[in-house]
């Protein structure tokens, strides 16, 4: 059985490409998608998006009961706010990467908490969308 790999994306991500280009740029989501599945070559990827903590929770939940080799996952605004999704994370036992487009540290104080990086193994910040593919590899790396 093939262990898959998941790359969660949570709120505002959608609008990859039209939010705050100067912050994000022009890359949309489906781009992201793109690029991930080529990093992933034959691993079984599952990308997903959602504006809704309760979903990515399940999701989380569902990486867990597939034994998934890794989450990649941007929580977005959730990174700084979600207990929920950091004791989600906590149940996971494979490799976590938290991942930013932007630069997180660079950015106003209120993105500086990360609640999330306390449960992940590596956080990826700042590489804009080439960090997808980057995070993809490493946890193929990281899960071997």
């Amino acid at each position: 059985m093939t262990r898959p790999l998941y790359v969660l994306n949570g709120p505002n991500l959608n609008r990859l490409g039209k939010r705050e280009p100067q912050i994000y740029g022009h890359t949309p989501l489906a781009e992201v998608e793109i690029l991930c599945r080529e990093a992933a070559g034959d691993t079984v990827l599952v990308f997903r998006q959602s504006n809704r903590e309760y979903e990515l929770i399940e999701w989380i939940h569902e990486a867990i009961d597939a034994e998934a080799r890794g989450i990649v996952i941007n929580p977005a605004a959730f990174t700084f706010t979600s207990i929920a999704i950091l004791d989600a994370l906590k149940q996971f036992p494979g490799p976590i990467i938290e991942l930013h487009i932007s630069n997180v540290h660079r950015r106003e104080a209120i993105y500086h908490n990360s609640l999330v990086s306390k449960v992940a193994t590596a956080v990826i910040a700042g590489l804009g969308p080439r960090g997808y593919p980057t995070a993809v590899r490493a946890i193929a790396d990281l899960a071997a």
